[in-house]
């Protein structure tokens, strides 16, 4: 079918929630994919994050393809081997003591939620379901993660939103005074990544572990969009020398399949028992599989080292073009800011040209392939050069 015909049929059938390049991609390997019409790209995007071993890694292939053959699901009434394997590998790399898998992000941030209003109610009182996030945050797209993101932009329309929920700047001032004494917990990203690939500053981080500590409020770290290696560490929290309660997962850890997790402390493994909480296709296990070959790959000797040190090229790069004004974030997870024009314009002339390229508000946002070479890296940062001259 040609684009236009993919185009009609798309734009007849589905709704209207997205806003798409003119591009219909049919197929692809590790950092390349080719469109309905036969052009190939170089995708800094790796689908927002998610396929952290390119496309069609050959290795993540015949893992889920093997699992699909023997048994593609299986209930959560059920104990599924494959699952045991990810929850147990996931634990042993991190320290965390149990894992919920869920479907998504929002998913995970959902089961995150509601460990901590359990566990504050448990402890403390009924009335003891607090949480505070970061302004500028984003955590997901159901009607809780929606109240607990902190940005009004996103709090339109699908009133009433899940009360509960107050905002915080950045800094302990800020933290203090929204903190109350109902406070369960504190939920942040270590990057903020829909809010314009923001790090959140070491010194702050550390700071507000040592308060929640102090005073048993729970620290929910959401790394749906920074773990599973993409800033050279399994998670990003590890990059700041912190150890939170909860820490979500999501997008990289299937490689490409839906798959969502849920990590915990020692304290909280029992927090949630049998009827608080659920998923039918969580910890589905052709997903599992797909996250074990993925986890197998970051385990391996120097790969995060490598990863780290292709996120500081890309950075040395992107810093010397003329038309970039800044560059952060950390690994592979990087978002310039350009002198003059819009990212999205950018990105749709980028696009144009073969390369694929995320915004994130005023800023191109860049997460390659955790496995992009160097010679696709430079091919990608050769379009981006001419395409915002």
């Amino acid at each position: 079918m040609t684009f236009e015909g993919i185009k009609e049929q798309t734009e007849q059938s589905i709704m209207h929630t997205y806003g798409r390049f003119p591009v219909a991609l049919v197929c692809g390997h590790g950092a390349k994919a080719v469109d309905s019409e036969g052009k190939e790209y170089i995708d800094f995007t790796s689908g927002i994050g998610v396929n952290s071993l390119g496309y069609c890694d050959e290795i993540w292939v015949k893992a889920v393809t093997e699992q699909a053959a023997k048994l593609q699901h299986t209930s959560n009434l059920y104990y599924s081997p494959v699952q045991g394997r990810l929850a147990e590998m996931l634990c042993k790399r991190t320290g965390f003591s149990r894992v919920f898998f869920a479907n998504s992000g929002a998913e995970a941030n959902e089961c995150a939620v509601k460990l901590a209003r359990k566990y504050g109610t448990d402890t403390y009182g009924e009335n003891h379901n607090h949480i505070v996030t970061l302004k500028n945050s984003f955590h997901g797209r159901t009607v809780t993660t929606l109240a607990a993101t902190g940005q009004e932009g996103f709090h339109q329309y699908f009133t009433p939103f899940t009360p509960g929920f107050s905002y915080a700047d950045p800094e302990m001032g800020s933290i203090r005074e929204a903190v109350n004494g109902d406070t369960c917990a504190i939920m942040m990203e270590m990057i903020q990544g829909e809010g314009g690939v923001v790090p959140l500053d070491p010194g702050f981080v550390n700071e507000l572990s040592a308060f929640c500590r102090e005073r048993d409020i729970l620290l929910l770290v959401d790394e749906v969009q920074t773990g599973i290696g993409r800033t050279g560490e399994l998670f990003c929290y590890q990059n700041y020398g912190i150890h939170p309660d909860v820490v979500t997962s999501a997008k990289g850890l299937g490689g490409g399949l839906p798959i969502g997790a849920c990590l915990c402390s020692e304290r909280l493994k029992d927090v949630l028992g049998p009827g608080t909480h659920g998923s039918t296709f969580g910890g589905n296990p052709v997903a599992c599989a797909g996250a074990l070959a993925v986890l197998d790959r970051v385990a391996q000797e120097g790969f995060l080292e490598e990863v780290r040190r292709k996120g500081e090229y890309l950075k040395k790069k992107l810093s010397v073009m003329e038309e970039i004004e800044s560059v952060r974030g950390i690994g592979l997870m990087l978002g310039a800011k350009l002198k003059k024009g819009t990212a999205k314009e950018a990105a749709q002339k980028c696009a144009e040209n073969g390369l694929l390229v995320l915004t994130a508000k005023e800023l191109l946002r860049f997460l390659p392939p955790l496995t992009i070479d160097y010679p696709e890296i430079d091919a990608g940062l050769y379009i981006l050069s001419k395409t915002i001259q």
